[in-house]
């Protein structure tokens, strides 16, 4: 097995462990939107399917979403190629989306909302009690600034979500990989990438200025993306603002102790603990 394929099959088996992603007799409908992070999903889902210790059924879904010239036959061609239990849903979200969202405004709120809907209702067609999403660590890490700054809490996307009522679980098996890992190996083994036309050709959006903006954190300081991904895994409760928080768990104050900032040779202890959080 290539390197790379083996470090990013490590890093969502571990995710699936730590978060208790999937169970014997799951059916999971694998989301796939034609781009590389869920095509690597559905990938490393199969590979690990074929060897894990429980079992668990696969079925692939796409939603087009009748944007103009969407090459939906590629995709179709492609699931066929591989033999995936696969299935193209048309729903045309485009034009409702370009109503009722002013020009230069952005899509992605009512896009994902009414995309998400059409993936509970298929899912529950299709008997399918887990839907993957094919988010990742840098999607995590910048989800976790823009609630940060814009929208003043502190969360990210979980990597489990009941969703929809308790009818379904959202997972997220990408959690703990790298988008540079993905994109290489997709790359790699050469998946027909499908472009977004409406919502990733937006360049004005907030998450792609904080998402340039993390990447040239990591350029200045290689390894601060795996340090944010382990500060999320090392929460202080009793170092925040959260009274609502500090009531739920019996926090009464802060201890003394307790570190509450790196001294020297912080970045190191936490680069170590990165690793560690990464396998």
């Amino acid at each position: 097995m290539d390197p790379l394929e083996r470090r990013l099959g490590r890093a969502l088996a571990r995710a699936i462990t730590d978060f208790d992603l999937l169970a014997d007799g799951d059916r999971v409908m694998v989301a796939v939107s034609g781009g590389k992070d869920s095509y690597t999903m559905l990938y490393l889902l199969r590979e690990l399917q074929r060897r894990a210790p429980v079992q668990f059924d696969l079925k692939v879904v796409n939603v087009d979403q009748g944007h103009p010239g969407y090459p939906g036959h590629l995709l179709s061609e492609y699931m066929a190629r591989e033999a995936y239990d696969f299935t193209m849903i048309e729903e045309d979200t485009y034009s409702i989306v370009t109503e009722k969202i002013p020009a230069g405004k952005t899509y992605c709120s009512l896009c994902s909302r009414l995309r998400r809907g059409i993936l509970y209702r298929v899912a529950k067609e299709l008997g399918c009690n887990k839907i993957a999403l094919g988010h990742h660590r840098d999607d995590v890490l910048q989800t976790l600034l823009l609630n940060l700054l814009f929208a003043g809490k502190l969360a990210t996307m979980p990597p489990r979500l009941v969703a929809d009522g308790g009818a379904h679980v959202v997972i997220r098996p990408l959690v703990y990989c790298a988008e540079e890992d993905i994109r290489v190996f997709s790359d790699a083994v050469g998946f027909p990438i499908l472009p977004c036309d409406l919502c990733g050709s937006q360049e004005q959006l907030q998450r792609k200025r904080v998402g340039r903006m993390i990447d040239q954190l990591e350029a200045d300081r290689p390894g601060t993306k795996a340090v944010m991904l382990a500060a999320l895994q090392n929460v202080r409760p009793s170092h925040l603002l959260d009274r609502g928080l500090w009531s739920a768990l019996g926090v009464q104050g802060a201890r003394e102790d307790e570190e509450t900032a790196p001294r020297d040779g912080g970045v190191i202890a936490e680069q170590r603990l990165a690793r560690g959080a990464l396998g």
